[in-house]
């Protein structure tokens, strides 16, 4: 159940029923998570510049990898909402999340989002030389900032108890919520 209030589409201003339209248009459906953010349109408008963040990303290491990034931070942060999210992606795709096969750009990318999420203040060295090598300035830039809005969008998440949509919950088995419920 949600902390707060979730929004409607009847009781919605012209503007929130704009971006409900847009979203159900675009994916089927608004998120639980886009229907809390709309109780305050500029709070939504500044998370939902994680896609352009995200197109971006995709662009330099491609979807999935991306995808593995977000799916990282997600798990190591205990974020029940969007490592879910995340872990249907997979899923959908016939990846068992549990027996991930990585290419070293992916592995890269595994490994800072669970270090950011772990503890931001000692990333490996390690990682830091294997990204060095991998992304110039402006990539890496591009790199961390992405990751920083998708810790912000597990605290927002996590800090106002966004109910797991329910598409969602046939994704959360039990070994997945011992992962990232119990270690949380």
């Amino acid at each position: 159940m949600n902390h707060l209030p979730l929004t409607t589409y009847e009781n919605a201003s012209p503007e929130v029923k704009k971006e409900y339209d847009y979203w159900t248009q675009r994916s089927g459906r608004i998120t639980n998570m886009k229907r809390l953010m709309l109780q305050d349109p500029p709070t939504y408008k500044v998370f939902m510049t994680w896609y352009d963040l995200y197109e971006r990303l995709v662009e330099l290491v491609g979807e999935r990898a991306a995808n593995l990034y977000c799916y990282a931070i997600s798990t190591a942060n205990h974020c029940l909402l969007c490592s879910t999210f995340f872990r249907q992606i997979f899923v959908d795709a016939g990846e068992s999340p549990e027996a991930f096969t990585l290419d070293e750009t992916e592995q890269l990318l595994y490994d800072l989002g669970s270090a950011i999420a772990t503890d931001p203040n000692h990333i490996p060295t390690d990682v830091y030389e294997r990204l060095e090598l991998r992304f110039n300035t402006q990539e890496l830039v591009l790199i961390y900032g992405f990751g920083a809005q998708m810790v912000a969008t597990n605290y927002f998440n996590m800090i106002s108890r966004v109910a797991v949509d329910d598409v969602l919950e046939p994704y959360m088995t039990p070994e997945f919520l011992a992962q990232v419920v119990s270690e949380g």
